[in-house]
């Protein structure tokens, strides 16, 4: 672990892997630090933002001394937030051939396991969700499509992902969902925060909810 001066009030931790992130963001939450006021994880890197006039030196002794529990990263003991999804992507039989599986089994596959957001970025209320089941790890699209629609459910690399309003992407497009990813007049904003568990339930498209 490194850790990197942010400016005069925050320290950038650089780890190695993804569930290194995610479980030392899970920490620094669950510590409870004095005098934090943010903790900002990405995929190799936990960004924590402190008070004016905090001792960074002892903050960075104290975060680079926590046990990282990989398992400690939902949020309390909150249940999963059920995302409802159409699974009619243009992508999906492509899925399918890439994983070796038939369309039903990568449905099966994407709403068996629940997903846990490792970190959020890209676009407001784009969350990266990992922890699916293993075989559907497929690549992104040889050529990213101009426009996605907003509500896209997709797949790139280890990570699944909802995309929140229409914007350029690449990811392989299983389906699609009427659930408000950010909106501004909720507090918070975003429907996933990192550390949430995520389940994706399957319905027909009877205007998306079940």
């Amino acid at each position: 672990m490194r850790a990197l001066p942010c400016g005069d009030a925050a320290v950038l931790f650089e780890v190695g892997t993804l569930d290194e992130a995610v479980a030392l963001a899970a920490a620094v939450r669950a510590g409870q630090l004095p005098r934090v006021v943010d903790v900002v994880p990405a995929a190799r890197t936990v960004l924590v933002v402190t008070e004016p006039g905090t001792n960074l030196a002892a903050l960075r002794r104290t975060v680079t001394g926590l046990p990282l529990d990989a398992a400690a990263t939902a949020r309390g003991d909150a249940p999963p937030v059920e995302i409802p999804v159409v699974y009619d992507g243009p992508d999906l039989d492509e899925v399918a051939s890439l994983t070796g599986l038939s369309p039903a089994g990568v449905v099966a596959a994407h709403t068996g396991t629940p997903w846990r957001v490792a970190f959020a970025g890209f676009a407001p209320g784009f969350a990266y969700l990992v922890g699916g089941d293993p075989r559907l790890r497929v690549p992104r699209r040889a050529e990213p499509r101009t426009s996605v629609p907003a509500g896209s459910v997709g797949l790139a690399g280890e990570f699944s992902g909802v995309y929140p309003r229409s914007t350029p992407g690449g990811w392989q497009l299983l389906g699609r969902t009427d659930a408000t990813l950010w909106d501004i007049r909720r507090d918070p904003p975003a429907l996933l925060g990192p550390g949430d568990r995520v389940r994706f339930v399957p319905v027909q498209d009877r205007g998306v909810r079940p």
